[in-house]
């Protein structure tokens, strides 16, 4: 019987249990998937934690994975057995197999990888959307990354490069300062050691940044707006310091008319025509070698708490994957 890591009452990561689950046939819409690789990000601990509801107890983690369609349900055809597939959305990936909205499939392409996939379909798709659509970065643009050598972190921070764009990011250690300058960043500052907002302050001349990319909200909050120049972009991504409190509109003309805004994955691939395009914009620009997708961490299945807690003890870089 294939096995899956479950969750019966949220809390720590001890609460990832490793357990045989049957799997069940595909449905009308859906397709059978056996996991090559499946990715672990942040929002997986949002789910354990109770941060986030799951729409059932007890349920398997997950939001990403990649793997091989072993059968189809009535009236598929987006997909059919044999195809390389990867998605992000739907919580169940960590499990050996399961089944998922052929509609909500996308094809892989023989240059990706089915590591690469795991390691990129979430973080991938949430740079390309943050980079292209919620802020058009450009040519000679400034832009601040906070948790630059994290998974998102590094994707973004090589992407704005590519566009043209100065990028400054935030990191933990010197060690994660060397990944985030060999992966595009023209600065990174010390959050721990150095007064961060002076330090945007001066590398700039002042002038400031066009947006903030923020995924860590309460620790970098209101910081994040003193590093916007008039009229810039506060994108506030993800909460892994834990939630925002709510920010007074009043504040937001005080610092400059800046814009906040606090998008999500889900929205900007609702329809399978966009699900698409962002897909295959992420794989264009990883194939062509403008972006590459560092997967540091590999565990087996079984080894998912491990892998949670150095995810939130902040002892990775890069993706990290799960290997059934």
């Amino acid at each position: 019987m294939p096995a899956a890591i479950r969750v019966h009452q949220t809390g720590g990561p001890e609460v990832l249990t490793y357990e045989d689950v049957p799997t069940a046939a595909a449905g009308p819409g859906e397709a059978l998937i056996r996991h090559h690789a499946s990715g672990v990000n942040y929002i997986d601990t949002y789910y354990r934690a109770g941060l986030y509801k799951a729409p059932t107890m007890p349920f398997t983690l997950g939001a990403e994975g990649a793997g091989e369609v072993i059968a189809v349900g009535e009236g598929v055809s987006e997909v059919k057995v044999g195809d390389r597939v990867a998605y992000s959305g739907a919580i169940g990936s960590y499990a050996v197999e399961r089944t998922y909205p052929a509609n909500r499939l996308i094809p892989l392409p023989e240059a990706i990888s089915y590591e690469q996939a795991a390691g990129m379909m979430l973080k991938g798709m949430t740079a390309q959307y943050l980079v292209r659509r919620t802020f058009k970065v450009g040519p000679g643009q400034t832009v601040l990354v906070h948790a630059a050598a994290g998974g998102v972190g590094l994707i973004l921070c090589q992407w704005a490069k590519s566009l043209g764009a100065v990028v400054i990011g935030t990191v933990g250690s010197e060690e994660k300062a060397d990944l985030a300058r060999a992966n595009g960043a023209d600065h990174t500052i010390l959050y721990r050691k150095e007064d961060w907002v002076k330090r945007v302050a001066e590398i700039t001349n002042g002038k400031k940044c066009a947006v903030v990319y923020d995924g860590v909200g309460k620790d970098t909050y209101p910081g994040s707006l003193d590093c916007l120049s008039p009229l810039g972009m506060w994108v506030s991504f993800g909460n892994a310091s834990g939630p925002v409190e709510p920010v007074p509109m009043l504040t937001l003309a005080q610092k400059g008319s800046l814009f906040a805004t606090r998008p999500t994955l889900n929205t900007y691939v609702a329809e399978r025509g966009d699900l698409l395009a962002t897909a295959n914009d992420l794989f264009d620009v990883v194939a062509s070698g403008k972006v590459r997708i560092p997967v540091n961490q590999r565990y087996a299945l079984k080894d998912a708490r491990q892998a949670h807690e150095e995810l939130q003890g902040r002892a990775t870089t890069g993706s990290s994957i799960l290997l059934p």
